[in-house]
């Protein structure tokens, strides 16, 4: 039991309490390309479309560290080449771009956001040529360049032929776009102006722009512009495969700082993981679903999700509780499940004989939960405000029943209440609105016969029951 011990201890060392990278370069060891991926870091990809936890803002970070473009080099060849600038973040950096403030003030001023977007690019690109703009204030760039159009053209000209003549190729990301502003017409305006800016770019040879956006921004009406198809016919959608997901944590765990996962990797695997640079990598057949891969999960979890196979597999159970309502599951969400579980186990479980025991594999989707409605909470204050009426139900019911709890407690209908900024897209659309917006974030689900029912990923941490289901924390 001592090995047992050991091996949760390790996986507790291993994967982080927080995965999220708050806009900083990621741990060369947590670099894992899933296939979908690779598609999204190419540089002909303008436009990378996701949901929470995928991966948007950790591959922003990624491709503006220089350490970690060379990295992602063997994969995406064209970034050994590559110079990058990040263009928006949710790292705050005004020499580089205006935050959400400065943006407000400047389209409150009559200042277009076409015109704001391009001075980002411009200013990064006279500063790559050592050419002095107006930067004192963002209006001044705005302003050099609105009066000098024919000088804009030139610098721009200059720069490409400067990267041409190098060999080299300059791309600036965009992400985080949500925090540009706080009302859903004024931000579809912003986004819609930086992708046709991203087009702009599309006529230099050496000048791109990628574009990291979330999926309800991009379902808006953003692309009602010309030519936005050539935009469209670059996009890349971040998704994760149950055989990434455990990849991804292979990979993590053979990366911890002691040697015990390593060793139940080669007594699992009869091989050892190659090492590059301090690196540990997963050779590409634990990479997909295959016996192996499938046998390392075994050797943390056993083979069914209780005494026996009418409960589940623990290799798909883990991975298929956690998907949301369009059956996506976030590597943030898998990789804090598998924490917790190791937590559990130690302390309840410490004479069983496997790393992570079924029961606590139960209460890791609990404390995932618990993360992902804070996360959904941070991008959608209101979400939080209409699904707390509802705690206490048990899923699936009738809508009807739903929608009893909403109008008792907001009865002047969704438009009335107060949810601060983004507010719910449809909600002029009413109750029935406030329902679609769920349905397509992936919180409510329809069944067949028209009730609504939840995924576990987002039922438990919002207190709603199931019959049989994994239940909400006392």
């Amino acid at each position: 039991m001592a090995d047992v011990t050991k091996i949760r201890e390790a996986i507790i060392a291993a994967l982080p309490i927080d995965t999220a990278n708050h806009g900083e370069p990621p741990d060369a060891a947590a670099l894992y390309i899933p296939p979908a991926h690779v598609k999204a870091l190419r540089l002909e990809c303008n436009l990378v479309v996701g949901t929470r936890g995928v991966g948007k803002s950790f591959w922003t970070a990624a491709l503006g560290s220089s350490d970690l473009r060379a990295a992602l080099g063997s994969s995406v060849r064209e970034l050994d080449h590559t110079d990058v600038r990040i263009g928006f973040s949710m790292t705050e950096s005004i020499d580089h771009y205006p935050n959400a403030e400065i943006f407000a003030q400047m389209l409150g001023s009559g200042i277009e956001a076409y015109d704001i977007w391009r001075a980002v690019v411009v200013r990064w690109l006279a500063a790559r040529l050592s050419e002095n703009l107006p930067n004192a204030h963002w209006t001044d760039t705005v302003r050099w360049l609105k009066e000098n159009p024919e000088d804009t053209a030139r610098l721009m000209q200059r720069a490409d032929t400067v990267f041409a003549e190098k060999q080299r190729f300059g791309l600036i990301v965009f992400d985080a776009l949500d925090r540009t502003g706080n009302d859903w017409r004024v931000m579809d305006g912003i986004v819609r102006d930086l992708l046709r800016t991203t087009l702009w770019l599309k006529s230099y040879s050496r000048l791109s722009a990628k574009v990291f956006l979330r999926e309800d921004q991009f379902e808006r009406t953003v692309t009602d512009f010309p030519d936005a198809s050539k935009l469209l016919a670059t996009r890349a959608d971040l998704t994760w495969a149950r055989h990434d997901l455990h990849g991804l944590l292979w990979q993590t765990l053979i990366n911890a700082p002691c040697e015990r996962l390593r060793e139940l990797y080669r007594s699992v695997v009869k091989a050892s993981p190659s090492e590059s640079n301090g690196v540990w990598q997963l050779p590409g057949e634990l990479k997909k679903e295959t016996l192996s891969q499938r046998a390392l999960f075994e050797a943390l979890a056993g083979l069914w999700m209780g005494r026996d196979r009418r409960r589940g597999v623990p290799y798909i159970w883990s991975v298929g509780h956690l998907a949301d309502g369009k059956g996506r599951t976030s590597p943030r969400s898998f990789l804090a499940a598998i924490r917790q579980a190791a937590e559990d186990s130690l302390e309840r479980y410490p004479d069983h004989p496997l790393p992570l025991h079924y029961e606590s594999i139960k209460r890791g989707i609990q404390r995932a939960s618990e993360i992902r409605v804070d996360e959904i909470a941070e991008d959608y204050p209101w979400v939080r405000t209409f699904m707390s009426p509802l705690a206490g139900l048990t899923v699936p019911c009738e809508y009807a029943l739903i929608e009893q709890h909403w109008t008792h407690d907001f009865p002047s209908g969704p438009g009335a209440a107060s949810v601060g900024r983004l507010p719910p897209q449809h909600a002029e659309r009413g109750w029935d609105g406030l329902r679609q917006d769920l349905i397509r974030l992936g919180i409510f689900e329809t069944k067949k016969d028209g009730r609504i029912d939840m995924p576990d990923l987002y039922r438990v941490g919002f207190g709603l029951g199931r019959r049989g289901g994994v239940k909400p924390k006392g």
